[in-house]
């Protein structure tokens, strides 16, 4: 027999408050809850339903009910419990986090800290360590990559590619050229399992490799479009030389600026001939290790996300017609990529990371750092 709770009646002006509340903006997932709770009774909801939905259980919705029906949505809040707060030394606490470079000690075996294990180094609530690293603005979860640039042409390379990105020539073409290499066609062993309601897309995690590819694209920075894309078995000086003819063919009549990294073929002898015979060319070499300032990258970065890793392709040329497609469809409503770090805040930058950084970890002597990118 199912028991019947009569429909709990609301205070003036209750419902819109209770509404809000519900939709978590100014409260916690749990007062949200208990608020829908109440607001379910007011609406004459059986009890044993408003369990199915908020998850809570029979004695809980009764509580809720009764709490709202004595102290209104006040009492909806956890109420402030009796006895001394535990002292914590949060300076304490916040040392041990940052001691030794944030790096646990050896005997505990681990990488790096966590708000559980520190909460129960110290004998505190996981919650209290969590709210004290919020507040002095700590995640010991997370990690960043840097790296050391030897180039002794390091400021003038990056001060003349960021040029070319927040002043370009006028009545010239500025692109981003680049080989994203080694794009395997992949397929997997067995069908995938379809995306439902309550289960995402899944897929077999082996695999069957059909080939690979790589592929040169050139990013107009002004508008954001490819302007050339080509594949090609391999990426030797051969294959840069032909990609470059088909960028210029892109852009005739023009003069026209390329930028892209320190890789050898990029500088062949094949290549310096033909840039000589085509004087509207010039070419702009980003520093050694930075090639995060190639701006291609990031449309690699898009294709890799929305294309590529979750693709399945039983062969080269199908992998290819697919990233065909994908970059006819992406230059229809191709934007430009805005570049805001001027050379400066850059050279600022790099230079506080060498600061920071021990000579004693560093084969050699301190060096320019450089913050961690595509490379």
């Amino acid at each position: 027999m199912v028991y019947l709770a009569r429909a709990l009646e609301l205070r003036d002006g209750d419902r819109g408050a209770l509404e809000a509340l519900t939709r978590g903006k100014t409260s916690t997932a749990t007062v949200a809850l208990r608020a829908s709770t109440v607001l379910l009774a007011a609406d004459g909801m059986p009890n044993i339903r408003i369990e199915q939905i908020t998850g809570f259980s029979a004695p809980t919705v009764l509580k809720w009910r009764n709490r709202y029906a004595e102290g209104g949505i006040e009492a909806l809040s956890d109420a402030h419990r009796p006895g001394r707060e535990r002292e914590i030394d949060e300076l304490a606490l916040i040392a041990d986090t940052l001691s030794n470079d944030g790096i646990p000690p050896a005997e505990l075996g681990i990488s790096h800290w966590s708000a559980r294990i520190m909460a129960e180094r110290h004998g505190v609530s996981f919650s209290s360590v969590a709210r004290i690293w919020r507040r002095w603005k700590i995640q010991p979860h997370r990690i960043e990559t840097f790296k050391f640039s030897t180039d002794p042409g390091l400021e003038s390379k990056l001060r003349d590619v960021v040029g070319l990105y927040m002043s370009p020539a006028e009545n010239a073409v500025v692109v981003s050229i680049d080989e994203k290499t080694q794009i395997q066609a992949l397929s997997r062993t067995g069908p995938d399992q379809p995306l439902s309601p309550t289960h995402p897309l899944q897929q077999t995690h082996d695999y069957k490799r059909n080939g690979t590819t790589t592929l040169f694209a050139a990013l107009e920075v002004l508008t954001g479009k490819l302007s050339a894309d080509a594949f090609y078995p391999k990426h030797t000086n051969i294959e840069f030389v032909d990609f470059l003819g088909r960028v210029a063919h892109a852009h005739p009549g023009i003069e026209l600026h390329v930028i892209c990294d320190n890789y050898a073929t990029h500088k062949h002898q094949n290549v310096k001939d033909w840039l000589a015979g085509n004087p509207r060319v010039t070419m702009h070499f980003t520093p050694t290790s930075c090639s995060w300032l190639n701006m291609v990258e990031i449309f690699f970065g898009i294709i890799t996300r929305q294309c590529l890793k979750r693709g399945e392709f039983s062969s080269v040329k199908e992998l290819e017609e697919t990233m065909d497609r994908y970059i006819e469809n992406y230059n229809q409503d191709a934007k430009p990529f805005t570049w805001t770090k001027s050379a400066d805040y850059l050279l600022g930058k790099m230079s506080s990371l060498t600061m920071r950084a021990e000579p004693s970890r560093c084969k050699q002597a301190p060096r320019t750092v450089l913050p961690g990118g595509p490379d």
